[in-house]
């Protein structure tokens, strides 16, 4: 893998590693903004329908689920991120997104052992968040701080990842780091973030892509990692 990583825009990457793929997307409906994302066309769910041979959706609000059940969408699933082996579903994927959710775990370990369940060896398993060392959030932070009490960050956010932390995290749960890149301030959301910040972020990538908006990793499980998963929930390999 080159060390050198580029810099994409997240929407697009996604629909391009699932295009004709069977998809399962974690965090789908991106409740309580599920209504929101939907009057905005910016729900991610929808784009992937119109890319993937087959989709499947996991989160763990059901009113967000029930909001795409009454637009017919199919396949969704109440699902703790953090139990999954609790999930009544035998199915494989080719690959599987997890978008924006991992910084909201309290226990990411417990997600990664678990996603395992719903693997084969080819399976890429897509993880996207926030960069650590995003620029323009340091900027924010620093005139917009109050003397530190005051973050640039979700209210449900309890961590935050880099290259090193993210990679160090996959290896310890026994997965292999295939891709990685930065993402840049999507155009989805440039409309919603103040001019100046907008124009201190493209000057920031512009000089070093590693101060983007956010990071995405592609990960695989190795075959030791393999075997454990057939194991533990008790399936036969593919």
């Amino acid at each position: 893998m080159k060390q050198r990583f580029k810099l994409v825009q997240r929407v697009d990457f996604i629909k391009d590693i699932c295009r004709d793929k069977k998809v399962l997307h974690l965090g789908c409906t991106d409740y309580p903004y599920t209504e929101n994302s939907i009057e905005k066309n910016m729900l991610l769910h929808f784009e992937l329908e119109k890319c993937a041979s087959e989709i499947y959706g996991f989160d763990f609000d059901q009113k967000g689920i029930d909001i795409l059940q009454s637009r017919d969408v199919g396949n969704l699933y109440c699902a703790d991120l953090e139990h999954l082996a609790d999930v009544q579903l035998a199915e494989t994927f080719d690959i599987i997104i997890a978008g924006e959710i991992i910084e909201h775990l309290s226990n990411p370990g417990l997600f990664l052992a678990g996603v395992k369940k719903f693997m084969r060896l080819d399976t890429k398993l897509v993880l996207t968040t926030v960069n650590a060392y995003c620029a323009m959030r340091f900027v924010i932070y620093a005139l917009r701080g109050k003397g530190g009490i005051n973050e640039p960050v979700h209210p449900d956010h309890v961590s935050y990842y880099s290259y090193s932390t993210m990679k160090l995290m996959l290896e310890r749960h026994k997965y292999d780091l295939m891709d990685f890149c930065f993402y840049d301030l999507g155009d989805e959301h440039r409309p919603f973030v103040r001019w100046i910040y907008r124009l201190f972020n493209d000057l920031s990538v512009r000089i070093s892509p590693q101060l983007a908006d956010g990071i995405i990793a592609v990960a695989a499980i190795g075959a030791e990692s393999e075997t454990v998963r057939l194991k533990t929930h008790g399936v036969s390999g593919e």
